[in-house]
């Protein structure tokens, strides 16, 4: 369960400006309710560090994740509705994507703010992905999932991959779940969160989303 102080407001729109205001502030909108939009910053912070393959710190790529990745194509925004969709899929657990957030997001994504990373099997279907915004070298991700086998893990190894080579700075994870940590997330306090996200957000945004 996520603490209550980790909301630092409630209520306001989805609009486009809204969203990305909040967040360069750090706060990003999560449902509270029927009609009702919390938004959180958590205390720590998970997130993703982009160093270089081999750092002490950073994305854990086991060799079964490697041979994994072989698999599947990836590609960016070809199918960003269809991975929101997957990602808001009622049947999973603790599922929170509705349909407030699908427009908001899709807005989002026609003003070239919000993307997706998608891993595609050799049949040509969507296996897995993720899905966030990126500001600048910062990219907040919102949620992820896969219909096959370590399909949303090699969604995320792209990501990264592509973080890594525009010269990123930041990875917003939200919180560092337990499988999150497996995979190489750490948590920071929320201070020093909010002075790399300032640093981030005034870098140069990779080519890939649009930079």
């Amino acid at each position: 369960m996520h603490a209550r102080e980790e909301v630092v407001g409630v209520g306001a729109d989805l609009e486009p400006g809204t969203l990305l205001a909040a967040y360069r502030s750090g706060v990003f909108p999560m449902p509270a309710g029927k009609g009702v939009i919390a938004w959180w910053a958590p205390n720590p912070r998970g997130i993703i560090v982009l160093d270089p393959p081999g750092s002490e710190h950073g994305l854990r790529v086991s060799r079964s994740l490697r041979k994994s990745c072989d698999r599947f194509e990836i590609r960016i925004d070809s199918a960003f509705a269809e991975v929101l969709d997957a990602c808001g899929d009622k049947s999973r657990p603790g599922a929170w994507i509705d349909g407030r957030i699908k427009r908001a997001y899709s807005r989002l994504h026609d003003w070239g703010w919000a993307h997706s990373v998608e891993a595609w099997d050799e049949y040509g279907r969507l296996a897995g992905g993720l899905y966030g915004v990126a500001i600048g070298g910062f990219f907040a991700g919102e949620s992820m999932f896969h219909r096959q086998s370590d399909a949303s893990k090699v969604a995320l190894v792209a990501l990264v991959s592509l973080l890594r080579e525009a010269n990123a700075a930041l990875l917003d994870v939200q919180w560092a779940t337990p499988h999150l940590k497996s995979l190489g997330a750490v948590e920071v306090p929320r201070p020093y969160y909010r002075s790399l996200l300032a640093d981030a957000v005034e870098l140069p945004q990779p080519k890939v989303f649009g930079g």
